[in-house]
């Protein structure tokens, strides 16, 4: 039988080249429990199904089984968004190795745009979503029916999701006790949003990475100075170091709130005349790509991007607990931080 390359391979081509019924290859190639074929005939199957080309008909799988092996992944910015993007990239790896489809849409921007990526996703009978954030934040979400899972990576909801989150106390308790155990006493720290700005809509967690932050100078007895901004970007990193390091020199370290204030953090230091770290030693988070090319390297906290876009998936297959989930933050050390050179007693 000579195979039309415009036509899909049936079971019935597979069953007419085998020599056995429809059923016996249906469960055969897939692999159903309870068959009485002998390995013999399980194998004249099989090769007569790779000498046409067949290939299971997902459409007649998902009627069948009441599933489509198809997950949805909804962003906001993720998508465009270079040190984010991970998260999209181990969705991808986790669905790839488990043999799902995955869907990407954005959702960003207002409401309805976020309950027509949704509405697009369930219309096309996904088994699972997962909606991910670039910023941890807490958000309203449209209503899912119970029969689709629904992970939230990077971020909370009023109706208490499952999904997962970076642990932001033990990262900023981590990155501030790295310092302290280099002893520094003298800490200035750029970035602590001011209330307008720190409120849920914007930052769900950001408050845990001071707290944690505050735990080890705590601990540490440090006597510390708090440079609230508006924003996290690199003009405001320069501009506040200017201020902060202006009227309080005798610091030896600061901490920035994320890796792009800690770049203009550089640029104010060395227009100070001040070298890092021999004069200054600076931490920060994020873990940008260009972190690791600045001169020093930034010792900065690593979010774990990737690792919630994987754990999603999987929390949608149900190989991990529904829950809501803390990641690590773990600390990836450069060369931004040394001791300061008059050690506090």
């Amino acid at each position: 039988m000579g195979k039309d390359s415009n036509r899909r391979v049936t079971l019935a081509d597979v069953a007419a080249r085998s020599g056995m019924s429809k059923s016996a290859v249906s469960m055969i190639l897939n692999d159903r429990p309870g068959s009485r074929l002998s390995a013999e005939a399980a194998e004249r199957v099989r090769s007569a199904a790779e000498e046409l080309g067949y290939r299971p008909n997902p459409a007649a799988q998902s009627l069948r089984l009441g599933k489509t092996s198809t997950i949805g992944f909804i962003s906001d910015d993720v998508i465009l968004t270079r040190h984010a993007s991970g998260m999209i990239r181990g969705a991808l790896d986790a669905a790839k190795e488990h043999g799902l489809t995955m869907l990407i849409a954005e959702g960003s921007g207002n409401d309805g745009e976020l309950r027509d990526a949704v509405d697009l996703m369930l219309d096309r009978r996904v088994d699972g979503i997962v909606l991910g954030l670039m910023r941890a934040r807490q958000l309203e979400v449209p209503t899912v029916p119970g029969n689709v899972a629904f992970i939230l990576a990077n971020g909370v909801t009023p109706q208490g999701h499952d999904g997962l989150l970076p642990d932001e106390f033990e990262g900023g308790y981590a990155m501030a006790r790295l310092l302290v155990d280099a002893g520094h006493r003298r800490i200035g720290m750029v970035g602590r949003l001011l209330p307008a700005y720190g409120d849920l809509s914007y930052s769900a967690t950001i408050e845990h990475r001071f707290e944690g932050i505050e735990k080890a100078f705590a601990e540490g007895d440090v006597d510390a100075v708090f440079e609230p901004v508006t924003a996290w970007d690199s003009t405001v990193g320069y501009d506040s170091t200017i201020e902060i390091m202006t009227a309080h020199p005798d610091l030896t370290a600061l901490i920035a709130g994320n890796d792009e204030v800690a770049f203009g953090m550089y640029q104010a230091l060395s227009e100070l005349g001040l070298r890092v770290p021999d004069d200054v030693s600076v931490a920060s988070f994020d873990d940008e790509v260009l972190a690791a090319y600045h001169r020093p390297g930034l010792t900065t906290a690593h979010l774990p991007y990737e690792e919630m876009g994987r754990r999603a998936v999987e929390m949608i297959l149900g190989l991990r607990p529904r829950d809501r989930e803390l990641l690590e933050m773990p600390v990836v050390v450069r060369d931004s931080i040394a001791p300061p050179r008059l050690q506090v007693a």
